[in-house]
């Protein structure tokens, strides 16, 4: 087997639901190991959840291209996988175990020896570096780096993931090269101090459209410090420096006296990404779109909660979970089919119901809000439903939960009593029309039988769509789950 088809480029898979990018947490296997098909090589957190990617090759990993907490489009290229190891070395630099920033130049043969796996759609070309042999022009690792500065994971010693670089693959020059050959840069040559600099190897850093940009403005690239990544030069670059602006090197200063007690040296910034920045998008998207309306209902559960308690001291139900949101989810789910409106969507010019229910439950984790549902939960016996729960929580607590397991929910739960808190007016997730907040269950004095008795109240909270359900129906569906919360055993008699 030849090298130009036993070196194979592994990208990004698409992840489905839409999702254009991932974040890579964790690398499950290092250069030189040697894989089996189908085996887990990169943890990859999406919008949606963390994510295990399978190799499409066995083989021996050759090069692993981006970092531990780098942010990957679908379909860049992350890992180069030997398909034929066993066929002899191929010329490609070694990098394992080797400083970063000292990493060798790779040959022409080996800027030729990496097979790219065909990707939909045309991807813009990277930095452009010195002349290759061949009156081609190299580039850093295939693609270049995205216009955005990478997001990266601090770390705690060792060579990164993205030191063990990959042999470049060329491509024709988008414009002629300069006359002075120069060496091809590899992302760990960058500099060992961390800091940008516009040029590596007396060239400078600039994608072509930039190049022209500058060209064109009349701007000297060689004299800016560039912001992008491996301080490349951007066009937000070349922009400031045609008009005049402060660059990179030069911030614009205003000096305060409180500057020295409240500066930046005592602000943290977070990253908006990953599952928050998909909620944060979902719940701006649906606050402003869907009109809520929130009412409350007050209820005494103290017959629910001797229902659980004579529940788990049945044998049968001794090994399984069992939660107040057991009978909050059974209780919507009954609901449910008294109102079948309140399971619905709106789709513009008609409402669409659901005659399933793919019952959502709001789990916090440490990667953000997330929503993984029951898939078709209406059909579940009492003992299946609690079985679901206790997976789709410990699945979510594990940050294993797909992006499957997040879509297509109908009707959401969000226990917010698990916090202590007596009720919320939640905000609906897109394409539903209805979320019950499920309050903290406390002892408080309450009236029963026409005295202040010491009883288990909580608070319920039901937020809906206005175009879809109107006051009269968020009422009676919110008035039934408090009545089977109220009284578990009669109501599945009178409603079953």
């Amino acid at each position: 087997m030849s090298g130009m088809s036993r070196i194979k480029e592994f990208n990004l898979p698409d992840l489905g639901e839409g999702l254009t990018e991932g974040e890579i947490l964790t690398w499950l296997v290092k250069v030189g190991d040697t894989i089996e098909l189908n085996q887990p090589i990169v943890e990859v957190e999406t919008a949606k959840a963390a994510v295990e990617i399978p190799a499409k090759w066995a083989g021996k990993v050759q090069a692993i291209f981006h970092g531990e907490g780098t942010t990957v489009e679908v379909g860049t290229p992350i890992i180069a996988i030997d398909t034929d190891p066993g066929a002899g070395p191929v010329d490609t630099p070694s990098t394992t175990g080797a400083p970063a920033g000292d990493l060798p130049t790779p040959s022409a043969a080996s800027l030729a020896a990496v097979e790219v796996a065909p990707t939909e759609g045309a991807v813009e070309p990277g930095l452009i570096g010195g002349p290759a042999p061949g009156g081609r022009t190299a580039v850093l690792v295939g693609y270049g780096p995205r216009t955005t500065a990478a997001k990266r994971r601090p770390r705690k010693g060792g060579v990164p993931p993205q030191a063990q670089a990959a042999p470049a693959p060329v491509q024709p020059a988008p414009e002629p090269v300069r006359p002075a050959p120069a060496p091809v840069v590899t992302p760990a040559a960058s500099d060992r101090n961390g800091h940008g600099g516009a040029t590596r190897g007396g060239l400078v850093l600039a994608k072509p459209p930039v190049r022209k940009l500058a060209k064109d403005l009349g701007v000297d690239l060689s004299t800016l410090t560039g912001s992008g990544p491996l301080g490349s030069i951007t066009r937000e670059d070349v922009q400031r420096a045609a008009s005049g602006a402060p660059t990179a090197a030069e911030p614009l200063t205003v000096a305060s006296p409180a500057a020295a007690s409240f500066g930046a040296d005592r602000e943290r910034r977070i990253p908006v990404k990953g599952v928050r920045k998909l909620t944060a998008e979902n719940m701006s998207r649906s606050a402003f779109t869907a009109p809520h309306v929130t009412e409350f209902l007050t209820v005494d559960v103290t017959r629910a909660m001797k229902a659980l308690d004579r529940l788990r001291s049945r044998r049968e139900w001794r090994d399984v979970r069992v939660s107040p949101l057991l009978l909050v989810a059974k209780a919507v789910l009954l609901a449910v089919k008294r109102h079948p409106m309140v399971n619905s969507s709106w789709a513009g010019d008609e409402i669409v119901v659901k005659e399933y229910v793919n019952l959502g439950i709001a789990a916090a984790t440490e990667r953000g809000l997330i929503v993984p549902n029951i898939k078709d939960a209406g059909r579940l016996t009492l003992r299946e439903l609690a079985d679901a729960l206790t997976d789709l929580v410990q699945t979510a607590k594990a940050g294993k939960t797909s992006p499957a397991d997040m879509s297509g929910g109908t009707l959401t739960i969000t226990n917010v009593g698990v916090f202590g808190v007596d009720t919320g007016t939640p905000i609906l997730p897109p394409g539903e029309s209805a979320i019950l907040a499920f309050g903290a269950v406390r002892e408080m004095p309450w009236v029963h039988k026409g005295k202040v008795r010491p009883r288990q109240v909580t608070t319920l909270g039901l937020s809906f769509d206005h175009r879809i359900i109107d006051g009269e129906l968020g009422s009676k569906f919110l008035r039934d789950v408090g009545d089977f919360l109220a009284d578990p055993e009669a109501a599945l008699l009178a409603w079953t």
